[in-house]
């Protein structure tokens, strides 16, 4: 009962403290931390120290699978190098690095003592990467190696930690280590495609949401529990499986399972990724307390903690920056290397979290010194949370690092709307050359793909000082829906229609304004971002070519005259770089630039609006 109502708590807890953050402008595990200090220290608060298979083994797995589903699998193979040189060769080197201070520092505790604190805090944690990193918005590339290297380097640290535990009581040999980390890795990974597989088949068959979405939420501990089972590694099992039924999910489930357990894993990643913060925050005054009780002095405890958490910072820089200067570090699918700001970043985003505070408290019980190694990685993932967690927003910008801007995404994903709508339309017309459809149902199809498109390109005119057509549908289509529901009460409240027939109507009411409200949430263009296409959408013909290296003309006016002329409006500007013609765009209801394309057969246009810089090509449906 008394657990129950402590659980209660700090659930309640982080439904008001994360939120209140956001509106503060204060990231979430920051506050969740510090909020945790504070309560640590308040007599009515419980002082026993976490078990730790409370966090391997309930924690870890769903946060790790959370995480994983998250990330693009095609993204972490490009970067495939750079992660595994982050998750194994910076683990290694960091266990080691920080071994030897702690030995150098206090010989008491001896090397395999040491060596396991530095096991225990060489791996940053993804929950924090993804939590701070997203929030400040880094490159999504730097963020890929974040969250590919946390998600993998905790298998490789728990490796570490048993080799080091294994070396304390003398069981541990060249040929035993080498074994255990081929069966780790091997095994783990094993155990994770079978799972995936095993799950993909099941979502294949089954149609039902609640069932898939039941599956979901089981799939960690079916990878995490085989895998330790056979000593090897449980953490690799759940990211193995996370990226491989993610990456198939479009293939594999039906869309309405795809968004329950969207849903549903949003909900359960926010709740624990920040009930695990607010953990960490409350286990200092224990700690404290703990190493209070040792013969070691003050001083010497605080100077430890403090190389300790030196080292971890400076080693990683090293390894960074060695490994980018030896054109390793950063290589993707293009080969280009992480610009010098870029790798500072990476550097410098290296918080601690929740396998550090786990493994501290992992440690066996005849550990000399225990208390303290304890306190040391606590203090390493505490201080990295608010030392460099708070200080990441402010040297990225000093960097000049960010991601790609609002603009940019909507170019994107305009880009990429138009190529899929397209690609309906094609099928559509297949299907009715062959069948002979009705024309009335192809027309409002058509229509259809052709709001979707245009809807999307509206996302990039800034410009504009009255409402898109798309705008103008929302709002009046978003008062209709509003009507309908009161409407449908009002039959509740009348018992003109059986219960069950009448949720399934409001649940449709429901549905439709989803879509409607999830449409109106792509985001406005941003002044201050110049638009360019980025290289991983941009395409290529010899129009763009052409117009790329060619002199491009003066436009002819300021605005799209023939809306002038006709009384329409504009939502989107273009320019023909053939011969300078300026009009509206596809989603502007005259459609005057691609009028202009029709009349003449030139080929490529400009965006004119402020801060944008991209071309069209009309004949081959490109964006350059």
């Amino acid at each position: 009962m008394v657990e129950g109502i402590w659980i209660l708590l700090m659930v309640g807890t982080v439904l008001v403290v994360a939120p209140l953050a956001s509106r503060l402008g204060v990231a979430a595990p920051l506050a969740l931390v510090v909020v945790g200090i504070g309560a640590s220290f308040l007599p009515f608060v419980p002082h026993e120290p976490i078990d730790p298979e409370i966090i391997l083994t309930g924690l870890l797995p769903p946060l790790l699978y959370a995480s994983a589903i998250g990330v693009s699998l095609l993204d972490v193979r490009s970067e495939a190098r750079p992660i595994l040189l982050l998750s194994v060769g910076l683990v290694a080197f960091t266990a080691l690095g920080v071994g030897a201070t702690v030995w150098w520092l206090l010989p008491v505790v001896g090397f395999a003592a040491a060596f396991a604190l530095g096991a225990v805090v060489a791996p940053p944690d993804a929950v924090s990467a993804t939590a701070i990193g997203r929030t400040i918005g880094l490159p999504r590339r730097v963020l890929t190696m974040l969250e590919g290297e946390s998600l993998l380097n905790d298998a490789t640290a728990l490796v570490l930690l048993s080799t080091a535990i294994a070396a304390m009581s003398g069981a541990a040999t060249v040929g035993s280590i080498t074994g255990g980390f081929l069966l780790s890795a091997v095994g783990g990974a094993g155990v994770g495609f079978v799972v995936a597989w095993v799950v993909g088949q099941v979502h294949q068959r089954v149609t039902s949401p609640s069932v898939n979405t039941g599956l979901s939420l089981i799939t960690p501990w079916l990878a995490f529990m085989p895998a330790e089972a056979i000593h090897a590694s449980g953490v690799l099992a759940v990211v193995v499986a996370g990226l491989i039924i993610a990456h198939k999910s479009p293939m594999q489930q039906n869309a309405l399972s795809r968004i329950s357990q969207t849903t549903n894993w949003r909900t359960v990643q926010f709740l624990l990724e920040n009930l695990v913060f607010l953990i960490i925050g409350l286990q200092l005054s224990t700690i404290i307390g703990a190493v209070a009780d040792t013969e070691i002095g003050v001083i010497e405890v605080v100077l430890v903690c403090l190389a300790v958490f030196v080292a971890v910072v400076v080693l990683r820089f090293v390894w960074v920056f060695v490994t980018r200067f030896a054109v390793v570090l950063g290589r993707g699918a293009e080969g280009r290397p992480l610009s010098v700001p870029e790798a500072s970043v990476l550097a410098f985003a290296g918080m601690r979290g929740v396998v550090t505070l786990a493994a501290a408290f992992a440690l066996p019980p005849e550990t000399p010194q225990r208390e303290v190694l304890v306190l040391v990685a606590m203090v390493v993932a505490v201080g990295s949370l608010l030392i460099e967690g708070s200080l990441l927003p402010w040297f990225a910008r000093l960097m000049g690092v960010r991601g790609p801007g609002s603009s940019e995404d909507a170019l994107q994903e305009a880009h990429a709307v138009q190529r899929v709508m397209e690609a309906g339309v094609k099928r559509l017309d297949e299907i009715d050359e062959a069948h002979a459809l009705d024309p009335d149902t192809v027309d409002e199809l058509r229509r259809m793909a052709e709001r979707r498109i245009n809807r999307s390109w509206e996302a990039l005119g800034s410009q504009t000082t009255h409402k898109t057509p798309a705008q103008t549908f929302r709002a009046l289509r978003i008062k209709m829906l509003r009507a309908e529901r009161e409407e449908a009460l009002r039959i509740r409240a009348d018992r003109g229609v059986d219960h069950e027939v009448l949720q399934r109507v409001m649940i449709s009411l429901d549905m439709e304004e989803a879509v409607v409200l999830a449409a109106g949430e792509g985001v406005d263009a941003d002044a201050d971002d110049d638009v360019v296409t980025p290289d991983s959408i941009a395409g290529e013909c010899e129009h763009l070519e052409a117009a790329r290296d060619g002199d491009q003309p003066e436009a002819d006016a300021d605005h799209c005259l023939d809306c002038d002329r006709e009384g329409t409006a504009t939502v989107h500007l273009r320019m023909c770089l053939t011969c300078g013609k300026v009009g509206c765009c596809d989603s502007s209801p005259a459609t005057h630039a691609r009028r202009h394309h029709d009349e003449t057969g030139h080929p490529v246009m400009r965006s004119i609006e402020p801060n944008e810089a991209w071309l069209w090509c009309y004949p081959d449906e490109l964006l350059g």
